[in-house]
């Protein structure tokens, strides 16, 4: 049972809990139904022990076992009811202890249903018996909490990734000593080292997951949905070292779900997209949302032709017709990021595309942009990188001479016209002068979209991907450029670099739009005095937005670090909130932008701009692929720069006055 929170105004809660298990990619195999409202398939999961469970284990097992009977404490059940449907359900009730809210200790109960399908092949349900057993004596199951909210779960099962062909590889001998060879240690042991290849392997690596992700099941696995929640537990399985590292999840959304919205777009065409909602994708796939949480993932999407399917992936994916009037579109990461930065949008899009005469001029215009000769201080072929192991662009060459990585534009048929005189010619301007700021681009390609007119936002950014509102066109190139470089640079702040605890979102936005003012000067080379004249001016319209909104809005909103010292603490699951997450004025406010926007505006005055930037260069240098804290910022600043200290600029000083308090310094 979880935690029940008033879902117009309270703090989003992160149920997974990753410290036991950490899910390191996702398969998703999924059909879009525009006629129903529903995207419906399944997902795998292929997981890890997490930090928590391993730190135990090797310390005391015992110690580690009595932690999971306290968080996964069962009351005994009532009788179980076996009706005579698909779905089965046995009435649960399931106690928390460790799941803190706003720094208290919260327990509470509620009923939830436990389910499985009544597939034939069920193993290990062959009687009502069997089915409560579990109820009246799991108190030592160990149990998988994933983020989940707004699906319809109709079965969860183990994968038997063993019969995959060729997987023989990692099952020699040499790689099970001291291992059980039983099969199912062994299927365990395959996803272990599946999961845990060599950054060069990546190719492999997912040749292999996709082929573990179509194997048979070899089971079924009981569980139970809660308003916030997936609870996957295994019969007589008392740790995360034995739970299956490999699942697979049937489910289907709802029209309802708040993930994604089903409307139309500007040519009256149906689409689907993720809009950006304050409960993240948990009601498009059951995930893992805490950022600890960093995983890749993959997915096989169909749909009816004639739609357009984009989405976060490396690759520009090309549909395949699979049979009359179906199209399949596959895309992949390979680049471990948090779930809730996966975005798809299914539309009529249309590629916008440019006269090759005008291409041939733009590209002439990108040439003149060039790193910073701060820039070269950087020896970027010696950089170890501090990320976990991936095949990342800062240490490919080829990658970090890239100025202008490969980009494509869509938008409805009725908006083509526009996007082909602004958009299309703004681009790759925006990403030469983005590279000439802060080096590498982290992403490999770019989509730009130009969602429906139901977007609330001008503009969001996820990996490879960033969506733009309609209302960014009839202002021209201004509107326009400003708004595109905004979202370019959450490919470094934001994504590439994530903060370690939401209530963070400074970290994010604060740094996209100082940046923003940059980017686009570079965009326009703009003269010194030109670019100190408009950002001098949107300077002066960015404060009289910020002092309305200070006083017009609750102070508690107003407080960039709310969590103050306890913020990146999560209980001992790795359970969280993001507090105020749910409020619903909370997404109309801007504080973040403004007040993060004259904090980073303030720094860069006081050491300078061109110091500023090279410190700014050297932070994505040393902490992309990371999640970070605002001190992990403050304090790389400060160490670079000795002569603030003596000024009285420290940490805990723009803590005290930045971060931690409502309205703005003085």
């Amino acid at each position: 049972m979880e935690t029940q929170l008033d879902p117009m105004k309270d703090d989003l809660p992160l149920m997974a809990n990753t410290s036991y298990m950490l899910v390191k990619h996702y398969v998703l195999d999924l059909d879009v139904d525009f006629k129903g409202k529903v995207i419906e398939g399944s997902i795998v999961l292929f997981l890890e022990t997490g930090s928590q469970y391993r730190k135990t284990s090797s310390a005391d097992k015992e110690c580690c076992q009595s932690q999971f009977d306290e968080a996964c404490e069962m009351r005994a059940s009532e009788p179980c009811h076996i009706p005579m449907t698909n779905v089965r359900t046995c009435s649960s009730k399931t106690e928390y202890n460790d799941f803190a809210i706003s720094g208290k200790e919260v327990e509470a109960t509620s009923d939830e249903n436990s389910n499985h399908s009544n597939s034939e092949h069920a193993s290990g349900f062959s009687s009502s018996k069997d089915r409560c057993d579990i109820e009246n004596h799991g108190n030592k199951d160990f149990l998988l909490v994933l983020d989940c909210c707004d699906l319809s779960v109709l079965k969860v099962e183990e994968v038997d990734v063993a019969a995959v062909s060729g997987i023989e590889k990692f099952t020699r001998p040499a790689k099970l000593t001291g291992v059980s060879q039983e099969l199912e240690n062994l299927r365990n042991q395959i996803v272990h080292e599946l999961v845990t290849l060599p950054a060069d392997h990546w190719k492999e690596q997912l040749y292999y997951f996709t082929h573990c992700s179509q194997a048979p099941g070899c089971g079924e696995l009981l569980f139970s949905t809660g308003t916030w929640s997936l609870e996957i537990r295994k019969s007589g399985i008392q740790t995360p070292a034995a739970f299956p590292h490999a699942i697979r999840i049937w489910y289907k959304t709802k029209p309802e779900g708040r993930s994604v919205t089903w409307t139309t777009d500007q040519s009256g065409r149906p689409c689907v997209y993720t809009m950006g909602s304050p409960i993240n994708n948990r009601a498009l796939f059951p995930c893992q949302e805490p950022p600890i949480a960093l995983s890749t993932w993959q997915a096989s999407v169909r749909t009816a032709a004639g739609f357009v399917v984009l989405m976060s992936g490396e690759n520009s994916a090309e549909p395949v017709q699979l049979r009359e009037g179906v199209l399949s579109w596959y895309y992949y990461v390979s680049m471990p990021m948090p779930a809730s930065t996966f975005t798809i949008a299914v539309g009529c899009w249309q590629e916008v595309k440019q006269q090759s005469f005008k291409q041939t001029a733009a590209n002439e215009t990108n040439t003149e942009f060039s790193l910073p000769s701060s820039q070269t201080d950087f020896r970027w072929h010696e950089e170890i990188c501090g990320h976990v192991e991936y095949p990342c662009r800062f240490q490919n060459p080829a990658a970090r001479l890239q100025a202008v990585i490969p980009y494509r534009v869509f938008a409805p048929w009725c908006l083509m016209e526009s996007c082909e005189e602004y958009l299309l010619q703004l681009v790759p301007q925006c990403l030469s002068a983005a590279y000439a700021t802060l080096g590498t681009h982290p992403f490999s390609r770019l989509d730009v979209l130009i969602v429906p007119s139901n977007f609330s936002s001008l503009g969001m950014a996820s990996p490879h991907i960033i969506f733009l509102s309609q209302s960014v066109l009839p202002g021209g190139s201004h509107l326009c450029g400003t708004r595109l470089c905004h979202e370019i640079a959450h490919a470094w702040f934001g994504l590439a670099i994530g903060a370690r605890d939401w209530t963070e979102e400074w970290i994010s936005e604060g740094f996209a739009t100082f940046l923003e003012d940059i980017f686009w000067a570079r965009a326009q080379q703009l003269s010194h005095d030109e670019m100190k004249g408009q950002q001098e001016l949107k300077a002066l319209l960015r404060w009289r937005r910020l002092r309305d909104e200070v006083q017009n809005s609750e102070e508690e909103l107003q407080v960039l670090r709310p969590k103050k010292e306890s913020t990146g603490e999560l209980s001992e699951s790795g359970a969280s909130v993001v507090k105020y997450g749910l409020k619903a004025e909370k997404i109309f406010m801007q504080v973040h932008y403004l007040k993060g926007y004259f904090l980073l505006r303030s720094l860069a005055r006081t050491i300078g701009e061109v110091s500023y930037l090279a410190s700014l260069r050297k932070f994505v240098i040393k902490f992309h692929g990371q999640l970070v804290l605002s001190q992990d910022f403050l304090s790389m600043l400060l160490e670079d720069i000795p002569k603030q200290k003596g000024s009285g600029l420290t940490v805990e000083s723009i803590f005290q006055n930045w971060l931690d308090t409502s309205g703005i310094p003085k």
